[in-house]
């Protein structure tokens, strides 16, 4: 039997069992369940599983495996479930007490603040789209490096490169929108439909209150929005329509009602939105400078330990949409480079064989750029070499800040980050990670880790 397999059976036998599974989905580095009973699920014994790197009870119950071993779990998880990534099983299966459970998790979901819900539900929305995004950002990356390195880009090879790497950004409101409705439990097509409307090329041609309308007018935010309107009024219209003719007016009247909404109404609103967003995060780089940027880096990692750094994949996005870079998220790739550092100097201080192997297969994924291996195998657990790690990435998020780095597209951090640097700025981003690495060293060898902290890793 294959380590994920047993992996993935460890899993189940401590969710209770593949019949307590509602929903299977995964991201980059976690298997995220939703349970029909999360009280069955032990979570001290899950954490304790090998392989297993971090467990984290939120809205679903999530996982952290690491990457690449993250896509063979799941993989395995679904064919023991019968589930598909993604599918949710049927509400008619559940028992009564499975009923009252989910309805229990419901009400605790609500309990939490709006602000921590709505990030939660944007990164549902983005997550999916990740792995099309890293790889066109990529792809993006080395045409354009090859471009300032001087390739031709009319080079047959270069065009289809450029393309390939376009693509999922060229369609990307349609993307957004199928997500948004799946999310709030519309029909995607709608959603995609509700995207479609606010980016078509056709806007330019329409006047309204007497200007021509602005194509991407409110971007993402517009296409969030929009959606979930559509997923609004589809269930509110579904209310009254007769079965019998529901599948052909319940969408036509949703969509007309939406369409005409989102031109009149939703793309001012999510413009003037989307402009205040963009232009308040310029006036804090521009004038907190580094130490906005050491705010801003030493301050990430908290949020992928909640799992809430994918809602700001929005905002890096509409940087690009609207300011062509985005200063943001090399910032906050310095999170990752920090706990680089803090996990090399535990490496060189440890006697402790077990944490020594844990860095030593999460080290190369972390240079990457895929830091949640380190963070819930190391840098969290031990406690004190979280917060130092911290501290590193802000002194690197301070240097990133006062260079006014910049990246073309989003995609992993890392060393994985370089290729997509605007301005040909590698050599001040790579600098950057330096100062990150070197400074959470410095602050974990001296001050953050002592040996007994590895006694109960």
């Amino acid at each position: 039997m294959k380590k994920e397999e047993v992996l993935a059976h460890a899993i189940l036998e401590h969710v209770g069992g593949k019949d307590n599974i509602r929903q299977l989905a995964h991201c980059m580095t976690r298997v995220r369940l939703a349970l029909k009973d999360p009280t069955k699920a032990d979570l001290t014994a899950l954490k304790q599983i090998d392989g297993v790197m971090g467990v984290i009870d939120d809205e679903t119950l999530q996982i952290v495996v690491g990457p690449g071993t993250v896509n063979r779990v799941a993989d395995h998880l679904s064919r023991e479930t019968g589930l598909a990534i993604g599918e949710e099983s049927v509400d008619a299966n559940l028992t009564p007490d499975e009923r009252a459970a989910i309805e229990r998790q419901k009400v605790k979901d609500k309990q939490k603040s709006p602000f921590k819900r709505f990030l939660r539900r944007l990164g549902n929305i983005f997550i999916p789209l990740i792995p099309g995004l890293v790889a066109s950002g990529i792809i993006n990356g080395g045409a354009n490096f090859a471009k300032n390195a001087g390739v031709d880009p009319t080079e047959t090879w270069m065009q289809i490169l450029l393309l390939l790497g376009s693509t999922v950004f060229a369609y990307l409101a349609i993307l957004v929108g199928w997500n948004t409705a799946k999310e709030f439990g519309g029909t995607p097509v709608l959603g995609a439909i509700a995207g479609g409307i606010l980016f078509n090329p056709v806007l330019a041609d329409i006047i309204i209150y007497g200007e021509p309308l602005v194509v991407g007018r409110g971007g993402l935010f517009g296409v969030i929005f929009a959606a979930w309107l559509m997923t609004y009024i589809e269930k509110h219209v579904r209310r009254f329509m007769p079965t019998a003719v529901d599948i052909i007016f319940t969408p036509l009247l949703t969509v007309l009602v939406v369409g005409f909404t989102a031109l009149y109404a939703i793309m001012p609103v999510a413009g003037v939105l989307s402009d205040g967003i963009m232009q308040g995060l310029n006036a804090v780089l521009e004038v907190g400078g580094p130490v906005a940027g050491a705010v801003l880096a030493g301050f990430f990692l908290p949020l992928v330990m909640v799992g809430l750094h994918h809602g700001l994949t929005p905002i890096h996005l509409e940087l690009l949409n609207t300011v062509g870079n985005t200063a943001l998220l090399p910032i906050l790739a310095m999170a990752g480079a920090g706990q680089v550092g803090a996990a090399l100097a535990i490496f060189v201080k440890t006697r402790n064989q077990r944490l020594r192997n844990i860095i030593k297969g999460a080290i190369p994924v972390g240079f990457l750029g895929i830091g949640e291996p380190l963070l819930y195998g190391v840098t969290l657990p031990l406690g004190r070499p979280f917060l130092t790690a911290c501290m590193g990435a802000a002194v690197g998020g301070a240097f990133q800040a006062t260079m006014k780095t910049a990246a073309l597209g989003i995609g992993v951090s890392g060393l994985s980050l370089t290729p997509l640097i605007d301005n040909g700025m590698y050599l001040t981003y790579i600098a950057g990670l330096v100062i990150s690495y070197t400074a959470g060293f410095i602050f974990t060898y001296f001050f953050g880790f002592k040996e007994e902290m590895a006694d109960g890793i």
